[in-house]
């Protein structure tokens, strides 16, 4: 049985790949001040960027839904991998060689599935690309050529050939250790008469990639005849390759797509190839599905919907294309990006129009042209006789709910009366009164509400005012925090340096208990520092200082709000001794007013009915908790 990863193995990988790289893999991040970067949260859908990441902590957090951790935490929740995978991915990445205790290192019993399967991928690319310089993949060379790629372009897009063979590439990969239930798990075989049998067989083959680069699938081109099977084939739904949720060459596209803030959709693999040859380098396609909710989250953590973003679809001017544009209206509102669709003269794709018109071509192309709901009300309105009354109110029946759908009010009004120009209907007031109507009729029947993110518009965001009430899920017991308390709010930064700046609260913040936090879950982390040797350790290892916090955890409504209070921007303009001494002193000051308090309220009880030592007791508690508050107001953190 495959042992457990030593821990300084796991120390190494999480100081070794520094988690902005990890992060930038997936979304695009900006400045967010303070050394920190922020981006849109790839866990939860939001208009406004809420996901914060901190370099010099080696920690995320998104303020919006409360996620957060290290660079292995990030990997594990995005990618889905357990926690040896995600050491042993990153392991990869780095260039580093695992210890496992109990039994060595055996890496086909020791990595996890899904780095398997993606190793598994990685040697049939090898294989595919290897094939394409046989004399049998002459066909899929001529193939090739036909559509204007050399051989240079065939590499850079690590095209290859499956051979027509019945078994050439499971054999192959047999002997580089692949059981047979990996090479049927990962789609790459499939169950024969005999055992597994290739999937692919006499064709061209591009691999398919995910953000992070790693290949996860393939897609098919058929060359000859005799192949029965359909035009293009892909790789099956597995643990690794799931359709709704990869587009091609977002590989190679994602840093031109982020840097631009741009991205062109067209249809097939050589439309991207073609694209980038000719210089749109932000081409993608889809991988033999429709154009939708999972692909826009994708690029909308790229394109950061910021106000000059925009997505072009290139769709065919065909029915076929036309359908897909409609399709793709119906999510458009779900992009902040403009979206537009350019169709080349000719209805051709840009493949055929680099082949027949050169690369300038296909650079016009894609510079926007159509507004995609201008395009998709045309093709609505162009299906009735506008010359009628009948004609007239037919086209607004079916465009109107369409434009209705749009959630800023503005735009739809200003859609409304383009579309009643495209009608024909003079009295641009009843249509946008439609329009506005039919929204009204769907908000009621419980529609979207218009609203930005998934918690009605309360969505918290780092560097503006915090929400007035945290999340319940972060305190594990009593009330939720009320962070228009002052006392709340001063624990919070109390605690945020103890986390981010140690230095400036040791070694007085140690002696402070964890009854000195009046919230449970601020209490929670003060035991966790505690538990991880206090700031004091934070100064001595401010390396291994965070790790051990979160290591302390109990669980993972607490994790969160470590990794919140960590990366977190502090409310004071000076973040300084004095400010750090400001904050020990209320919270200390505090506590020290609600024991006062407690002793008065516990005598006023009782009454008469106290003992004479123990009221004597309790006076002489009061008269020197209330001399201790006195220094503290007048000498500050002299008096700690």
């Amino acid at each position: 049985m495959a042992g457990r990863i030593n821990d300084d193995d796991v120390k190494a990988v999480r100081d070794a790949v520094p988690i902005d790289s990890v992060v930038s893999e997936y979304l695009q991040l900006k400045n967010a001040g303070g050394g920190n970067l922020k981006g849109l949260c790839p866990f939860h859908d939001e208009k406004s960027p809420s996901f914060q990441v901190s370099p010099s902590k080696g920690l995320f957090h998104c303020f919006g839904c409360q996620e957060g951790g290290d660079t292995l935490a990030f990997v594990m929740k995005i990618d889905h991998l357990t926690f040896s995978e995600t050491v042993e991915r990153l392991a990869a990445k780095a260039g580093i060689t695992l210890r496992y205790e109990e039994g060595g290192y055996n890496p086909s019993h020791q990595r996890g599935e899904r780095i398997r399967l993606i190793e598994a991928h990685q040697a049939a690319a090898k294989f595919y690309v290897e094939q394409l310089d046989g004399p049998e993949a002459e066909i899929g060379r001529a193939f090739l050529a036909e559509r204007g790629f050399d051989q240079a372009a065939a590499a850079h897009f690590g095209v290859g050939y499956s051979p027509a063979g019945w078994d050439h590439l499971t054999r192959y990969l047999r002997g580089k250790g692949f059981s047979d239930k990996e090479l049927i798990t990962s789609g790459l075989s499939q169950d024969g008469r005999r055992g597994p049998i290739d999937r692919f067989r006499g064709r061209l083959m591009w691999p398919i990639s995910d953000t992070a680069g790693e290949i996860v699938g393939f897609g098919a081109r058929k060359l000859r005849d005799d192949d029965n099977g359909p035009k293009y084939l892909n790789t099956p739904e597995t643990p690794v390759y799931k359709k709704s949720q990869v587009l091609y060459g977002i590989d190679l596209a994602k840093k031109d797509i982020a840097k631009a803030s741009r991205a062109v959709v067209v249809e097939g693999y050589t439309d991207v190839m073609a694209c980038h040859l000719a210089g749109v380098t932000t081409a993608i396609a889809t991988c033999g599905t429709a154009f939708g909710n999972d692909h826009i989250k994708i690029l909308r953590r790229l394109l950061m919907d910021n106000g000059s973003a925009r997505v072009i679809f290139t769709f065919d001017g065909d029915a076929a294309g036309q359908k897909a544009a409609l399709r793709a209206f119906e999510d458009d509102q779900k992009f902040a990006a403009e979206t537009y669709i350019a169709i080349a003269p000719d209805n051709m794709d840009p493949c055929d129009l680099r082949l027949v018109k050169g690369d300038d071509a296909v650079r016009d192309l894609v510079e926007p042209r159509t507004p995609l709901f201008e395009f998709a009300l045309r093709q609505i309105v162009a299906r009735y006789d506008l010359e009628t009354p009948a004609g007239r109110a037919a086209a607004l029946d079916e465009a109107a709910p369409v434009v209705a759908k749009i959630k800023t009010g503005s735009v739809q009004r200003e859609v409304a009366v383009q579309l009643a120009g495209l009608v024909g209907i003079l009295d641009q007031e009843y249509v946008v009164h439609r329009v506005h109507q039919l929204a009204q009729w769907a908000r009621g029947r419980g529609g979207d509400t218009g609203r930005s993110g998934n918690n009605g518009g309360r969505q918290a965001r780092p560097g503006a005012r915090h929400q007035d009430v945290a999340p319940a899920s972060v305190a594990p017991s009593g009330p939720a925090l009320n962070l228009r308390s002052p006392a709340h709010r001063t624990e919070r930064e109390l605690l945020k340096l103890a986390l981010q700046k140690p230095a400036l609260v040791s070694p007085a913040f140690d002696a402070y208990g964890s009854d000195e936090f009046t919230a449970p879950p601020y209490a929670a982390v003060r035991e966790c520092i505690a538990e991880a040797g206090g700031a004091e350790q934070g100064v001595a290892e401010p390396r291994d200082y965070l790790a051990a916090v979160l290591d302390a955890t109990p669980h993972d409504s607490v994790r969160k709000l470590v990794t919140e209070l960590a990366v977190e921007v502090f409310h004071g303009k000076s973040i300084d001794e004095t400010y750090a001494g400001m904050q020990l002193v209320q919270v200390r000051l505090r506590a020290v007013d609600r024991r006062i308090a407690d002793v008065n309220s516990s005598l006023a009880r009782l009454g008469s009915q106290v003992a004479p030592d123990h009221l004597a007791a309790a006076q002489n508690e009061v008269w020197v908790l209330q001399q201790y508050a006195q220094a503290l107001r007048s000498h500050g953190t002299d008096a700690l």
